[in-house]
């Protein structure tokens, strides 16, 4: 019952070999962006509103740093997919 694959297939495997569980590394650097971004907008709102500034300064921060986190690290992980594909 040997079953050959395809070089799509086989292509497809030794890239997910080489860096596993990238698509859900990708899923949750989306995610934590976009909370971050939701959670940048209500904070951002509070401060134009003038409402509990001395929570919402430092929270605004905090979510900005997520945002950023997440987008290097995104295109961190895309520039090496990058480079490991110019490799092969």
């Amino acid at each position: 019952m040997s079953q050959k694959f395809t070089p799509e297939k086989m292509a497809r495997l030794r890239a997910e070999a080489k860096n596993p569980y990238r698509s859900l590394r990708q899923f949750i650097y989306l995610c934590f962006g976009l909370s971050g971004s939701v959670g940048g907008m209500i904070f951002l709102l509070q401060i134009a509103a003038g409402r509990d500034l001395d929570q919402a300064i430092p929270n605004l921060a905090v979510q900005a740093g997520v945002v950023g986190l997440m987008i290097f690290l995104w295109r961190w992980e895309n520039k090496n997919k990058l480079a490991s594909q110019e490799k092969e």
